[in-house]
């Protein structure tokens, strides 16, 4: 069992930047691959970005490419999302997920665990 704690979240102007952060508990953290999802209101949750097990490998949607950079701290068993250029559009809920499978993982149903999220909302 693997339990996901976001914290970051909060309100911010367009432009501007935030960084999220995902604190899991237990020792086996290197071991899944982590995404970002977001869940804007009255919409579906819809992927952001993931990364692999080392963090050489990541996945970003094309809505936040350029904008975003996901990254982890294995020893700290934290994953990051930092995000710059912030837009309206941008306003969700943020969701940490972990995943077991093999590959890369940007399915939402192929995550296994799932944080409580944490609000970002971008005024213009």
């Amino acid at each position: 069992q693997v339990q996901l704690v976001e914290s970051g979240g909060g309100l911010v102007q367009a432009g501007g930047s935030l960084r999220l952060s995902c604190a899991t508990s237990g020792r086996t953290f290197g071991t899944y691959f982590m995404g970002w999802f977001r869940q804007a209101q009255g919409k579906e949750r819809e992927f952001v970005a993931a990364i692999s097990r080392s963090g050489g490998s990541t996945s970003y949607a094309d809505s936040v490419k350029g904008r975003f950079t996901i990254s982890r701290d294995n020893a700290k068993n934290t994953v990051y999302l930092q995000m710059n250029s912030l837009k309206p559009e941008d306003t969700a809920v943020y969701y940490c997920a972990a995943s077991a499978r093999p590959g890369v993982v940007t399915g939402r149903s192929e995550y296994d665990y799932w944080g409580q999220g944490t609000q970002v909302t971008v005024s213009s």
